[in-house]
């Protein structure tokens, strides 16, 4: 271990570059990567990367790695991961925009579905009321996969893994997803049983 590290530093200053393949940056987790996110006050990240998907609700783990990748090139795995779940395909996928490559807008409309966002190329100048409409609707059901993030962080601990291990990490993740749907799945028996013995009282009275 500290002989990969020393070869690694070793390998960068010779070079002069400040990156390396596989770069280790913890001792006791040497499996945790540097992600570049560019994001605000946080330009790097440290952690598990998961692609998930959101499904009335509930989330669905599609990948989860500890090296960076491109989402946009997990879509049509995680389409066909829906038709093995579910029996079918969706009628629409709700996704960013860096997911509408041309590789995945011809899968989509290969398969009959709507993958949310503008079209590619020139933006237009005058939009249909109709289709602003619905790309409106389309980013609010985006952002609910952004909230499920922000929820989790802040209710479920994934801000907080502090596992050493990269399997006991997983588990954690998944254990915290798990536990995110079983709440939402208690919420909606429960309003189920509030609503019919509403219904009941009132057919009492």
């Amino acid at each position: 271990m500290i002989g990969e590290i020393y070869r690694q530093q070793e390998r960068m200053f010779e070079e002069g570059s400040r990156r390396i393949n596989d770069r280790i940056v913890s001792i006791s987790q040497p499996h945790v990567r540097p992600m570049v996110r560019g994001k605000a006050g946080v330009p790097v990240e440290f952690g598990a990367k998961i692609s998930v998907s959101l499904v009335e609700g509930y989330t669905f783990i599609d990948r989860m790695s500890w090296d960076n990748f491109n989402e946009s090139g997990e879509l049509i795995e995680q389409i066909e991961r829906y038709r093995q779940r579910f029996g079918c395909y969706p009628e629409s996928v709700h996704a960013d925009r860096i997911y509408r490559s041309r590789d995945n807008l011809k899968y989509c409309a290969g398969h009959g579905i709507r993958l949310s966002g503008p079209r590619l190329g020139r933006p237009k100048r005058v939009v249909d009321p109709a289709e602003r409409k619905l790309m409106r609707a389309d980013e609010l059901e985006r952002n609910a996969v952004e909230g499920k993030f922000g929820q989790g962080k802040r209710r479920y601990g994934l801000g907080l893994i502090r596992a050493k291990l990269a399997e006991t990490s997983g588990s954690m993740i998944g254990m915290a997803v798990l536990v995110m749907n079983l709440e939402k799945l208690l919420r909606e028996v429960f309003w189920s049983m509030w609503k019919r013995a509403i219904f009941t009282l009132v057919n009492q009275l």
